[in-house]
């Protein structure tokens, strides 16, 4: 969902801008100007982590955030009864109760397209900005005179910069400024030598390629893209821009470092005056530019004017606090993982799965068909995604409820009936008394809401935890849970859990297996026996999710299946059952 996505982009952007800002300002004077700026590269790191492809890291079901509908397990009542020519109609009948869901489809598109408006504006000023950098390209004239080219080429050797740059001037920019990722240029004003020195000349050379030898160019670049990609969050904008002034007095001590001392005082007044005689120029955001905000610029001489050398001792606790913050950004992985990861994805790998296309079968439905053949140790798979896609297990999970009711001893292989609950449903077959069978061929929901609501949650949780069921997410509330919520199971996991079932290697006792074994028999035919059982899903009075789940027995082997049938409406139990039979039948199964 968009929405989660959003919603980890912020926290992520937010949480690592503040513990930026709190380190910077707690321990400002045992950070240097370089480290200062420094620090700024781990919240490019954090902005990544959000977009990174999930699967790089696993840390499994850490956290169970956001992985529940909102689910007021109250509504309405639908019954499907079967009008195809498919034979014992009993048992191809489908109860479901209608919960009714909180639809955020709405809200994700909503949420999508502002984001993506936002995006599409700012990137609009961005190619307004490189219209302009393009036109003072164009308007920029090569520097012809000797004694300046000299300058400049000294200033190179001394940064130990070989490549060549462009220098020139431009009538288009009043201000030196550095721009160009593939060609870099050093733009001056026009006429500059008229009203500066040939030692100022030298100290904005010095700056602009100090710029250029820390690769701030490209990191321009970087940051303006993450800012067009979070334009939504405010202390993205404020740190970028406590980042630029950063880098700009990170490049004001660079300067610093590579001249003499007596040099210093000199290059503060050249600043100075330089920003005296130059009208205040709006920023270019793919520049870098020598003036800045009266604010920015009296924090600059500051540091120029309080400049000392970089100690090892402050070297060392510089490098200590970056690789503390680093340490906490990085910390953010588990939690993005277990938040972008809603584990609804079934991790399956099985050389012995075979992939057909048995999509005649399923019409307009998005589905998944899974058969296990016992004797043959194989898997048949349609739809190999969606194979393993959790999603509700709707009345499929009565077969497990039931099993655990047995285990708990909350009803008898013997004695399983429960007492009428006295509610008044639209179906007869739920107004009475229900034993196991019962309840479960007429899918009764009272019955194995209550045998639920008997177990404790912590039982449950560790009941499901044993026998790997789906995600085991049981956020959506006793009798709820199961019921187009939390809990998601795929349909690989449904066989593989009915084969454990099955061969009894849940640990379960082996009363209580043959017990549920015998509360799902369908019918038989031509000495082969269908167990199963039938779920629907119906969000708001729509049909939106079909499962169908059993095994047929047959001439001493056993075939494992399990159908899942989602769209808009109409996807029901009943609609799965058919496509099972129809899959069975031409397969020769049953």
């Amino acid at each position: 969902m968009f929405f989660t996505q959003f919603l980890i982009s912020f926290i992520v952007s937010s949480f690592t801008v503040i513990v930026i800002m709190l380190i910077k300002k707690m321990f400002k004077k045992q950070l240097s100007a370089k480290w200062h700026y420094n620090l700024w590269f781990l919240l490019l790191i954090a902005l990544i982590l959000p977009f990174m492809p999930n699967g790089l890291f696993n840390f499994g079901n850490v956290f169970d955030l956001l992985g529940a509908n909102t689910n007021s397990g109250t509504g309405s009542f639908n019954n499907h009864v079967d009008n195809t020519n498919i034979q014992n109609e009993n048992w191809m009948r489908d109860f479901t109760i209608s919960v009714n869901n909180t639809d955020f489809k709405f809200l994700n598109t909503i949420l999508a397209t502002l984001w993506i408006v936002g995006m599409l504006i700012l990137f609009v000023f961005f190619i307004n900005t490189w219209l302009k950098i393009r036109k003072i390209k164009h308007t920029t004239s090569r520097l012809k005179k000797e004694e300046t080219l000299n300058l400049f080429d000294e200033c190179k050797q001394s940064l130990n910069i070989s490549k060549e740059l462009v220098v020139g001037e431009s009538p288009l920019v009043n201000t030196p400024m550095i721009f160009g990722l593939f060609k870099t240029y050093v733009v001056l004003p026009i006429n500059f030598d008229e009203w500066l020195s040939m030692k100022d000349v030298k100290y904005i050379f010095l700056h602009e390629l100090n710029h250029y030898k820390h690769r701030d160019i490209a990191v321009n670049y970087l940051s303006l893209i993450f800012q067009i990609v979070y334009w939504f969050n405010p202390l993205v904008w404020l740190a970028f821009k406590t980042m630029r002034l950063d880098r700009e007095i990170a490049c004001d001590i660079a300067v610093l470092n590579s001249l003499e001392k007596q040099c210093y005082r000199e290059y503060g007044h050249a600043l100075i005056n330089f920003l005296d005689k130059v009208p205040k120029t709006k920023s270019l955001a793919l520049s870098h530019q020598l003036n800045g905000s009266k604010g920015e610029v009296k924090k600059r001489i500051e540091r120029i004017a309080s400049f000392s050398n970089e100690t090892k001792w402050l070297r060392l606790k510089s490098i200590a606090l970056f690789i503390f913050v680093g340490t906490i950004v990085i910390s953010q992985i588990p939690f993005i993982s277990a938040m972008a990861d809603d584990n609804n994805q079934y991790k399956f790998k099985d050389k012995r799965a075979v992939y057909e296309d048995l999509s005649q079968y399923f019409s307009t439905y998005k589905g998944s068909f899974v058969l296990y053949d016992l004797q043959a140790n194989k898997y048949s798979i349609y739809n190999k995604n969606r194979s393993t896609l959790r999603v509700s297990p709707d009345s499929t999970y009565k077969i497990y409820i039931g099993l655990f009711g047995l285990e708990e001893n909350i009803i008898g292989a013997n004695n399983s009936t429960m007492k009428w609950n006295g509610i008044h449903y639209p179906y007869s077959s739920w107004n009475a008394d229900q034993n196991l069978g019962s309840a479960m061929k007429n899918s009764v929901n009272w019955y194995f809401q209550r045998l639920d609501k008997k177990i404790s949650e912590e039982d449950i949780q560790s009941y499901l935890k044993d026998i790997e069921y789906g995600n085991q997410n049981l956020s959506g509330g006793p009798g709820q849970y199961w019921l187009e919520s939390s809990l998601k199971i795929s349909p690989v996991e449904q066989v593989k859990l009915l084969k454990t079932f099955y061969t009894s290697q849940l640990g379960f006792q082996e009363k209580n297996i043959q017990a549920v074994k015998n509360a799902i028999k369908l019918e038989s035919k031509d000495g082969s026996l269908l167990s199963g059982k039938t779920g629907t899903g119906t969000v708001n009075n729509k049909d939106t999710n079909g499962w169908f789940i059993g095994y047929v027995e047959k001439k001493g082997n056993t075939y494992f299946f399990a159908t899942n049938i989602q769209n808009k409406d109409n996807s029901n139990g009943i609609k799965a059952a058919e496509i099972t039979l129809s899959i069975l039948k031409d397969k020769d199964i049953y």
